[in-house]
């Protein structure tokens, strides 16, 4: 990735440096301004290149409510905010260093990502990355950095359902048979997708989203894919934001679906967003590194802060209904707070490797949760554990999957409840924001609700 796409997170993209990128790629047709609401959806407008200079002179007047919309893409007139208050605009302006191509596209399209400010300029509290920015201060207040990355799982899907309406593994270009088999790391099933795997590692590099190769998964069309060490954790959520639009994209030009719903089939695995994350000093040492197999005392408190705050932040890991049918024992999925050395099986793993790279994989979200949100609680952990020296206990052996944590909220109402009581959450994402997003994702909720399932006219009508 060049410098010009590596400046200061939260500075703004200049006319000068989208007249940069132009000398570079070419000229373009469009430029969309893309904005990530909530659910992690990206949204944006398009305008023709003759009106894309105005987005780096003016800024784009977009409504606020878009980063309140729910899954269906609706806003639901959250706490006033909606059809009570008139739906005002806010300005929003381009972030630094995200003017990047958009390869999959029919014609020459740039994109850019964009972030929005309050009619005092600051940045808005309601959007999802300056949440995530906002907690990045209070670890930078103590003289800390995070470094983090993100592995989404998710399955290429068959474009057509099945005939009762299902969704159903594709037919592997390469033997024209449907894909049936659970062949964890195998090699021969990535074979027949290799022109799809391709062109997703080709977009993502394009889009400098650092990317690893696929790995094929545990079911059927499931695979995995690795985002590099980033120490911007603003700029990680970037990529993993990104990495899953482009997943998306190029999945539907192969004739292909993709999907990062967090279980699709009842008797497959389902979708994990893991994140790996280390914290430094303003020096750059690793505080989890003291130089024994173990690691620090801050290692075990940040544990321990992850432990505290988990059944807090379960809206977050866990945001749709669908989200909690991927927990169950003995699925390599946490059901508890565990926590142990180089063992899949906890909720907080801290993997094999030097003690200079020590770090803790966290691995309950879905990875039908925003990035920026996962992250934004994970570092409230970390940093909630570190300055209160809360201890973990001691580290799991075996298999630690087997039983369910009953303190731990497994049910969309019942995690919505219980952020909305947690003052450590509100002390770090900020009581409007907590309060925005469980009134939305409950409105979800009830509106999931009062829709009838077909299994209800099957087993009831």
């Amino acid at each position: 990735m060049s410098d010009r796409q590596n400046p200061a997170p939260l500075g703004r993209a200049t006319l000068g440096e989208f007249n940069t990128f132009l000398a570079e790629y070419g000229e373009i047709d469009y430029l969309d301004a893309i904005f990530v609401d909530m659910c992690g959806t990206v949204r944006g407008k398009r305008f023709p290149s003759e009106e894309a200079d105005k987005v780096f002179t003016d800024g784009v007047q977009m409504p606020q409510s878009l980063y309140f919309f729910d899954v269906t893409g609706v806003n639901e007139d959250v706490l006033g905010m909606g059809f009570s208050d008139g739906d005002p605009d806010a300005q929003s302006h381009p972030v630094a260093g995200s003017i990047v191509p958009v390869p999959w596209a029919s014609m020459k399209q740039a994109q850019v990502l964009m972030t929005m400010v309050d009619e005092d300029g600051a940045p808005l509290l309601l959007e999802p990355r300056n949440v995530l920015a906002n907690v990045v201060k209070k670890l930078d207040e103590i003289g800390l950095r995070a470094i983090a990355a993100c592995e989404f799982e998710f399955y290429i899907l068959d474009k057509d359902l099945d005939r009762k309406g299902r969704p159903q593994a594709p037919i592997n270009p390469a033997t024209g048979y449907r894909e049936t088999a659970n062949e964890v790391y195998g090699i021969t099933e990535l074979d027949g997708f290799m022109g799809l795997l391709k062109d997703i590692d080709e977009a993502a590099a394009a889009q400098g989203v650092p990317a690893s190769g696929a790995t094929a998964e545990f079911a059927p069309g499931q695979y995995e894919i690795n985002l590099k060490h980033e120490d911007d954790v603003l700029r990680a959520g970037d990529h993993a934001i990104m990495l899953r639009h482009l997943v998306g994209a190029i999945a539907r030009r192969h004739n292909f679906t993709s999907s990062f719903m967090a279980k699709p089939f009842v008797d497959q695995t389902g979708n994990g967003l893991h994140v790996h994350c280390s914290v430094v000093d303003r020096q750059g040492k690793n505080i989890f590194d003291d130089g024994t197999e173990d690691g620090s005392p801050m290692l075990r408190h940040a544990i321990g802060g992850l432990q505290d705050t988990l059944g807090d932040a379960m809206a977050f890991f866990a945001p749709n209904l669908n989200s909690y049918r991927r927990f169950g024992p003995n699925l390599f999925v946490p059901v508890n707070r565990t926590w142990g050395y180089n063992n899949r099986s906890v909720a907080f793993r801290v993997p094999n490797g030097s003690p200079e790279s020590r770090r803790v994989e966290h691995r309950v979200s879905g990875a039908d949760a925003n990035p920026y949100l996962v992250l934004a609680a994970i570092l409230a952990g970390i940093h909630h554990g570190i300055v209160n020296k809360i201890e973990p206990g001691e580290p799991a052996e075996g298999n630690a999957c087997e039983i369910m944590d009953e303190g731990i909220p497994f049910f969309l109402p019942s995690a919505l409840k219980r952020l909305r009581n947690s003052q450590v959450m509100r002390n770090y994402l900020g009581d409007r924001y907590v309060d925005v997003y469980a009134e939305t994702k409950m409105l979800e909720y009830d509106k999931f609700q009062r829709a009838i399932s077909p299994l209800e006219y099957d087993w009831y009508l």
